[in-house]
């Protein structure tokens, strides 16, 4: 990378999934990382840890100072109320874009969630959606991006789905023939690379990436990809919406606050397509998904038995 092509990047989100893997990865390709985090990290080069939350602005102004390229990838996948969603997800999103503003930065670059089309149907995708307006009304050079359902090294979210496969079942939604998109996270992080650099035909634009398998996966077929990845031949077992609404209910009773399965996520689940619009893809000269899903879902099932997760 040329130093005209070196940029400094503003980052929320770096401790999470995603984040951790862009910030190794932007690091590789030179440019210098400002991160948020609520924790002391361990030192590394071109990399600056600035503490702070998306409730403290002074601490988002600070994170913004100097950047050329505000990246906005924090946000609340689940939690127990809506306030949860709204400070995270609306909030927290007004307050890094009022940053940004102040710090003058140049891009603006926000991760979504494919949940932002259906806004009706949970709080989380409601919430997202709010979250884009505020980005597209904020001035600022911007683009969106709308990840499906993201997976590789590192996740925690898809991990149960793995665990499961072990024992030779998956549990799926009521609509075993509904269909998702997928994308494994270095694609989507190659995807946030290539939107940094200025250009008129990314400002203003919202994108929606995936593996590139047209028409996505049916809920089965996933399943099964992911049981192949464990060397396990899985049966798909569709749970009914009023049972999974039933084990939302248990699961808020015995984990509390950190219950993983909702109703709201209940709702979210039992959507029968989740998948991206083609049309909505970037530009195939500015990128192109290369991870194949099969393998990806092989190559994390590996990494989840090395690091004891599964």
């Amino acid at each position: 990378m040329t130093s005209t092509q070196q940029k400094t990047i503003a980052m929320t989100g770096a401790t999470g999934f995603v984040g951790s893997r862009m910030l190794d990865l932007a690091v590789r390709q030179g440019h210098v990382i400002r991160a948020l985090t609520r924790q002391r990290q361990d030192d590394r080069p071109n990399v600056s840890w600035i503490r702070g939350a998306l409730d403290d602005q002074k601490s988002l102004n600070g994170l913004c100072l100097g950047a050329d390229v505000v990246l906005h990838i924090a946000g609340v996948v689940n939690a127990p109320e809506r306030d949860g969603f709204e400070h995270g997800n609306v909030a927290g999103t007004l307050a890094v874009v009022e940053a940004a503003k102040q710090a003058g930065a140049q891009r603006f670059i926000h991760v979504s969630s494919l949940a932002a089309t259906q806004p009706a149907l949970s709080i989380y995708g409601e919430t997202k959606a709010k979250a884009e307006k505020i980005v597209a009304a904020s001035g600022l050079d911007w683009t969106i991006i709308r990840p499906p359902a993201i997976y590789g090294p590192g996740d925690g979210e898809m991990l149960e789905l793995f665990k499961m496969a072990k024992w030779g079942f998956i549990t799926l939604p009521p609509n075993a023939d509904g269909h998702l998109s997928v994308i494994h996270v270095d694609d989507l992080c190659a995807a946030l690379l290539a939107l940094i650099p200025a250009h008129e035909d990314l400002t203003a634009e919202i994108f929606e990436v995936d593996d590139g398998q047209d028409g996505g996966w049916s809920q089965a077929s996933f399943a099964k990809a992911i049981g192949w990845a464990t060397g396990r031949r899985i049966k798909p077992i569709g749970i009914p919406k009023p049972f999974l609404l039933v084990g939302a209910r248990v699961d808020r009773l015995f984990r509390k606050g950190k219950a993983k399965l909702t109703q709201d996520r209940v709702n979210y689940f039992c959507h029968d397509d989740w998948t991206i619009d083609p049309s909505k893809r970037p530009p195939s000269q500015l990128w192109q998904p290369k991870i194949e899903t099969r393998k990806g879902l092989k190559d994390t099932a590996k990494w989840y038995q090395q690091n004891d997760w599964l």
